[in-house]
């Protein structure tokens, strides 16, 4: 029985919470709205919030109370995880009030919105880019701004998933090996050695640089005889530096044998290849006395 009470009790006060919610959305009083928009945002009702804020954004334009509801909404959208919608909202904002009181929130949430919901590494990454851009233009307008580490932060983790992409993009050109008569090997050291170009910083450092050395090592490998001789240089060359930059890398063992193998290669080249490389490279660490 007092089960049955309580339940009615709940229903009693949704119902009439409801009728009240009703009876506000048909209101004139916008002043009152307005608050109320605010009561609910206060309390996370994010849906309520944004329905009455839609409205008032419109009718309160040129003033303050449009501002603060104009990122209200942008904020209830981002809560709710309505992450493009928030994302339009926040730019026309900072765009409508550049100078305004939550600038540089908006900035800031317009950045956060996009790198909340860019796609996984293998996809199209558009968002990650302009996310990024988002957020360096928060920095450069705000640099003192409290939301700055944070930024910074968001910025590196979104580089990071730009730079697995390349290095997604360089496993694969390395896989394909020599599929269908095209050195692919040649395409994975080309857009390996691009992403640690662009993002010197990334921890895909070390993988990259094992990629870039094993696509070298196997072009030497499947390289017509005149291409061996400069192939397996660059393959000693690619060790050495391999070795300085990581000392302590779990492919250190792995570096030490290609550039054994190279140096070993290089010896069984022909005379006149040998002496190419005397002429290109003396003194040299090839192995050629």
């Amino acid at each position: 029985m007092k089960n049955k009470l309580l339940f009615g009790l709940v229903l009693l006060v949704a119902f009439t919470s409801c009728g009240q919610y009703n009876k506000l959305l048909k209101s004139s009083d916008m002043n009152y709205k307005y608050e109320a928009a605010k009561a609910y945002y206060a309390e996370g009702k994010y849906s309520q919030a944004s329905t009455l804020l839609n409205s008032l954004v419109t009718v309160f334009k040129g003033t303050d109370k449009a501002e603060e509801s104009l990122y209200m909404l942008g904020m209830c959208y981002y809560n709710k995880e309505y992450y493009q919608q928030a994302y339009d909202t926040f730019k026309k904002y900072y765009t409508t009030y550049p100078k305004g009181s939550y600038s540089a929130e908006s900035r800031f949430y317009a950045g956060k919105s996009l790198a909340d919901s860019t796609p996984e590494a293998r996809l199209d990454q558009s968002s990650t880019y302009l996310a990024i851009q988002e957020l360096q233009q928060l920095l450069e307008y705000f640099p003192r701004t409290d939301k700055k580490d944070e930024a910074q932060d968001i910025i590196f983790e979104l580089e990071d998933k730009l730079v697995e992409k390349e290095f997604l993009s360089a496993k694969l050109y390395y896989d394909l090996g020599n599929y269908m008569g095209i050195n692919n090997y040649e395409s994975c050291v080309i857009t390996a050695q691009n992403a640690l170009k662009n993002f010197p910083y990334t921890h895909y450092r070390e993988e990259l640089a094992i990629l870039i050395l094993r696509s070298k090592y196997q072009s030497a490998q499947f390289s017509v005889e005149y291409k061996k001789a400069q192939r397996y240089r660059d393959v000693a060359d690619e060790c050495y530096a391999f070795k300085v930059d990581f000392p302590d890398s779990k492919y250190l063992k792995e570096a030490d044998g290609l550039l054994d193998d190279a140096n070993k290669q290089i010896a069984k080249l022909p005379t006149d290849q040998l002496q190419e490389l005397r002429r290109n490279d003396a003194p040299n660490n090839y192995g050629v006395q």
